[in-house]
Order: structure tokens, then C-alpha cells, then sequence
């Protein structure tokens, strides 16, 4: 909610002051939806043009999600840490066919299902569940998991950028747009040189507002939204690190209360759930009782 708080500010005091300067809006009402057109639809046909139908459709789910906010809170941390909780003491006490049922059908999985937001998370899963599948083929060695661990977070890492990336562009030539439809607006002012003085005026200013909406665009709106939609990735992009450093922590022969006090060490101050917190948690576990 704080983006269209930030916008609520944005839009009241730039016009605001410009009203309260003397500013006439009838000038601006009057170019804005043709200015608009001409700005907007060339920001969006470039973006197309520079994009895949898959990059253009994850850029429509990213714009929800810069006002949705990030994705994983502090509950959902206990959540992750009392999952791998579970897993982790399974695997030391029984080894890799206790775990075998839960880690090849995560969807009918009695541990798994314990955590239905967890669970509709395809990426966290596919990462829990192949990083236990390495254990089941002996590739156990900490390190190397770590590098392959690392290698899955730096290419969903890249791929969640994508969107934020395409609109930092749009905001970098967005002022550029807005300076050609200020030309546009300039040829036709001097194709009616012939005008009065007041009507000529009024023309330039309308030719004006179009490098004004395109610097007002560019820094104001897409560019906030692209910062805050990074920021939002790479919030949720900690989750899965912690799913990493747990699991490392494992390989470790780490006990399984040692394992999950390692990944909430990395959480987010934010959103780190304290020591006594996840001792409650864990206490009230469906397996403890």
C-alpha cells in the first residue's frame, strides 16, 4: 500500500503547487490525452517489441505484485523452518526412506500438506525435494550441493529480475518519448504560425506537457515501481536461501534444531521469528504432540 500512498503524494503536491502557483490546468487537461497516447503507446510498443509474450505476461503478474507487496511474511518463515524441521529429523533418524513417500509426492504429502501456502510454491518445492533427491543418489558431499543449490537460486534470481529490468528501460527512455512528442507538438505549432499570440502560447505550452509527462513518468511512476518490484524479489528471494542454508547445515551432521537456527539467522530482521518463538512453534507441531 505504501506505492499508491507514494502516489497519492506525488500527484497532490505536483499539481498542487502548480495550481496553487497560478498554473492553469485547462493547458494540460486539454494535451494530456493526446500527449498521453503518443507517450504511452510508444513506451508500450517498445516493450513489446523488445520482449517475449512470457516476459510481457510475467511483467503484468510483477505490476500486481509491486502492489501486493513481497509474497513470504514472518509466519511463513516458521512455517519454512518447522517443514525442514520435520525433514531433517526424519532423515537423520531413519534416513532417506522415510522421507522417500513425502519428497517424490510433495502434493499428497502429509508433512508438506501441514503448509498449503508452502506447498503452492512450485520453485521452494522443486528445491526442497531435489536437493533431498541428491542425498537419495549419494551426492552428499556440502560443498558441491552448496554450488548446485546456488547455481537454481542465481537462475530463478535472473529470471525474477526480468521484469523490473524492462521497466527500469522504459523509465530510462521514457523522458526521450516524451521530448518527441514535444517535437511533434512544435512542428504543429509552426505549421499555425499564423495564429494570434494567445493561441500560439496555448500550443506550446500543449507541446510542453509532453516533455513534462514523459520526465514525470519516467521518474515519478515507472521508475518507484520497478525500484520497489526489485526490492520486493529480492526480499522473497531470501526464503529460498534459507531453504539452502538449512539444508547445507544438514549435510553438516548438524542436528536438526542446529540446522533450522542457522536459517533463522539469515531471515530478515523484519521478519525473523526469535529463538523462543520457534521453540512455541515446534512445540505445538502436529508430529511433537
Amino acid at each position: 500500500m505504501t506505492i499508491i500512498l507514494g502516489f497519492v503524494v506525488v500527484m497532490g503536491m505536483v499539481f498542487g503547487g502548480y495550481m496553487l502557483s497560478g498554473g492553469d490546468m485547462g493547458i494540460i487537461t486539454h494535451a494530456l490525452p493526446f500527449e498521453g497516447m503518443m507517450i504511452g503507446g510508444a513506451a508500450l510498443g517498445s516493450f513489446i517489441a523488445a520482449n517475449s509474450f512470457a516476459n510481457i505476461a510475467g511483467a503484468g503478474r510483477a505490476l500486481v505484485k509491486a502492489f501486493k507487496g513481497p509474497k513470504w511474511n514472518s509466519g511463513d518463515y516458521v512455517d519454512l523452518l518447522n517443514l525442514m524441521y520435520t525433514l531433517a529429523r526424519k532423515y537423520q533418524q531413519n534416513g532417506m526412506l522415510a522421507l522417500d513417500e513425502h519428497i517424490e509426492n510433495p502434493q499428497e504429502s502429509s508433512i508438506f500438506s501441514q503448509y498449503p501456502k508452502l506447498q503452492k510454491d512450485h520453485f521452494a518445492i522443486d528445491l526442497i525435494t531435489d536437493s533431498f533427491r541428491m542425498l537419495a543418489m549419494q551426492f552428499d558431499d556440502p560443498y558441491q550441493a552448496e554450488d548446485v543449490i546456488n547455481r537454481k537460486l542465481k537462475k530463478h534470481h535472473h529470471e525474477a529480475l526480468v521484469a523490473p529490468h524492462g521497466l527500469t528501460t522504459v523509465s530510462d527512455a521514457l523522458p526521450a518519448i516524451g521530448i518527441v512528442a514535444a517535437v511533434l507538438g512544435v512542428i504543429k505549432t509552426m505549421s499555425s504560425i499564423d495564429k494570434p499570440p494567445a493561441v500560439l502560447g496555448a500550443m506550446i505550452g500543449g507541446a510542453l506537457v509532453g516533455t513534462f509527462l514523459g520526465v514525470f513518468l519516467a521518474y515519478l511512476f515507472v521508475s518507484p515501481v520497478a525500484n520497489r518490484l526489485q526490492a520486493i524479489e529480492e526480499q522473497d528471494g531470501i526464503y529460498y536461501a534459507v531453504i539452502r542454508d538449512i539444508f547445507i547445515a544438514i549435510l553438516h551432521g548438524h542436528s536438526p534444531a542446529i540446522c533450522t537456527e542457522i536459517g533463522r539467522g539469515n531471515i530478515p530482521t523484519s521478519l525473523q521469528p526469535s529463538f523462543y518463538e520457534m521453540e512455541e512453534a515446534r512445540k505445538q507441531m502436529p508430529e511433537a504432540a
